[in-house]
């Protein structure tokens, strides 16, 4: 497992060579690095969930549009490796409950899949999810922030893909909703400090912008 592990980090290092979304290599490095911690207390199949964190993001829609062949990259990859056929569908069916889609986001069936997105919706929340908000909402010349432009609640998949709302609108859409929506232990007692984090920096943003600090 370990070379096959090696060799799927250097496939995602290469192919998020030049993302600058927030999505990038690092993220995805940070996300196996949180299934490591958060797998310390469940019972899981490790490989599956290791393959699933690193490949989560090459078939992303929102960084390689939609694909005739779902998860053609993360197949694809795997199949070169001679990985195992039924492990393959495992793991892009892991891969396909992860993402946050609005009031259709749905809960994995799996306790790799649960942890993985755990480890991805923890990397959108703290100093680092803040930053990654900016990063990706400027590569899509999103405002800032628009105080006349309300942030929309309870979208359904299609509207939340189709939004184009502002960086500040996305805490109030998604970001701010995580520490709920976590499913393990480990992650809920993460989540808490970063969502608190996020909590003061928008109440800091906002004085600021009011002129009143």
């Amino acid at each position: 497992m370990k070379d096959l592990i090696q060799e799927t980090i250097k496939y995602v290092k290469d192919f998020f060579e030049k993302d600058y979304t927030g999505h990038d290599f690092y993220h995805t490095l940070r996300v196996y690095k949180l299934t490591k911690k958060i797998a310390e207390k469940e019972n899981c199949d490790k490989e599956i969930m290791y393959l699933t964190a690193l490949l989560h993001d090459v078939d992303d829609y929102k960084l390689v549009g939609k694909e005739k062949v779902p998860f053609k990259n993360a197949t694809e990859f795997l199949k070169s490796k001679n990985y195992p056929e039924d492990k393959i569908k495992i793991i892009c069916h892991n891969i396909s409950q992860i993402s946050f889609k609005g009031k259709d986001s749905i809960i994995p069936d799996t306790i790799e899949g649960k942890i993985v997105q755990d480890a991805d919706r923890l990397d959108a929340i703290g100093a680092i999810g803040i930053a990654r908000t900016f990063a990706y909402g400027g590569s899509r010349g999103r405002e800032i922030y628009n105080p006349y432009e309300k942030y929309k609640e309870n979208m359904t998949e299609e509207e939340y893909y189709k939004n184009k709302g502002t960086s500040i609108n996305h805490f109030y859409e998604k970001l701010l909703k995580l520490k709920d929506l976590m499913n393990t232990k480990t992650a809920k007692d993460i989540a808490k400090k970063r969502h608190t984090y996020i909590e003061n920096f928008l109440k800091e943003f906002l004085d600021e912008w009011d002129g009143n600090k």
